[in-house]
């Protein structure tokens, strides 16, 4: 009994020497990638009841909202090379959406419609009157959900490469939710979340699938993307696990064939699959119109702001 009581005690004082180290490694990282202050700006806060989201407000005119990709890394950032150019004929809403940037970063199985309900209270309580939106990847799913389930609230949707229709027809299975539930844990699963955000995975991501033209990359566009994956002691790993676990999916064909407003979807012809994506999205709803961006990935408004700008004059 003795010798198992030996047993258990080392196993007790191995597992807590292992727990520290990890902790100390995981406050190491966060503290190093968020050093640089690279997302620090002045912002207002929208004291939402799911917790803070920043944004900033600039420039005159019609309202016009701006959404970034949604992902852990994602902020808004994504728009600074083209938000001074919208700014000159629009009041431009640019938010760190929840679970990104700045913005709280909530321990809760993140949902399209916790999306929707924040876009919906955003424009009423923070623009107050009907507005135009600018949606990136996934993010163009809230704002079709929303618009159908707003319709007074929102006039023109632009879409740069939304999110094709067979993602969103995922649904969480088992698998995916042990992957959840594993990124979840304190220390484990914040330090595999720190390995899926690695400085050199986000800058191989930038280079295989963000940009079209490698050598665009900049070190600067790498460091904020790293510093806003680490914001708010690494909690982004919530919105990436509800990614993962396929939570924040949702079937939209419904709601983008019952919407009324204008919808233009900007496709990048260096994003896999794009050519079928909009011609899947112009089947669901005829009235869609699509533009096809040459030489250009995920994220024009990084790689390319000028082709972007020549578009959205036009539709905006």
């Amino acid at each position: 009994m003795k010798k198992r009581g030996k047993r258990f005690a080392a196993f007790l004082s191995i597992l807590a020497a292992a727990s520290a180290a990890i902790y100390a490694v995981n406050k190491i990282i966060i503290q190093s990638a968020t050093a640089g202050h690279l997302l620090k700006k002045d912002s207002s806060v929208f004291a939402w009841r799911f917790g803070n989201v920043k944004y900033t407000k600039t420039g005159k005119g019609s309202p016009l909202l701006l959404l970034h990709e949604l992902s852990p890394c994602s902020s808004s950032y994504e728009w600074h090379r083209i938000l001074s150019v919208l700014s000159t004929r629009h009041t431009v809403y640019c938010v760190d959406l929840p679970g990104c940037g700045l913005s709280d970063k909530q321990n809760i199985t993140y949902t399209n419609f916790y999306y929707v309900q924040f876009l919906v209270d955003f424009t009423k309580s923070v623009i107050g009157s009907p507005t135009d939106i600018l949606a990136a990847g996934l993010s163009s799913s809230f704002a079709i959900t929303a618009c159908s389930y707003e319709p007074k609230l929102f006039h023109k949707l632009i879409l740069i490469n939304p999110t094709p229709f067979s993602v969103l027809l995922q649904i969480p299975s088992r698998r995916r939710r042990i992957a959840k539930a594993m990124l979840e844990c304190p220390l484990t699963g914040t330090l595999l979340y720190h390995l899926i955000v690695s400085r050199r995975r986000i800058q191989r991501e930038f280079e295989e699938r963000l940009f079209f033209h490698r050598e665009k990359v900049k070190p600067e566009y790498v460091n904020a993307y790293y510093e806003s994956s680490h914001t708010h002691n690494s909690s982004g790993k919530y919105l990436m696990s509800s990614i993962i676990g396929n939570y924040i999916y949702l079937d939209i064909r419904h709601a983008l064939r019952s919407i009324d407003q204008d919808i233009v979807i900007l496709g990048s012809s260096g994003q896999e699959y794009m050519g079928a994506t909009l011609s899947a999205y112009q089947e669901v709803n005829p009235a869609v119109e699509t533009v096809m961006i040459p030489e250009a990935s995920h994220l024009p408004q990084l790689e390319s702001p000028e082709k972007l700008l020549e578009h959205l004059k036009i539709y905006l």
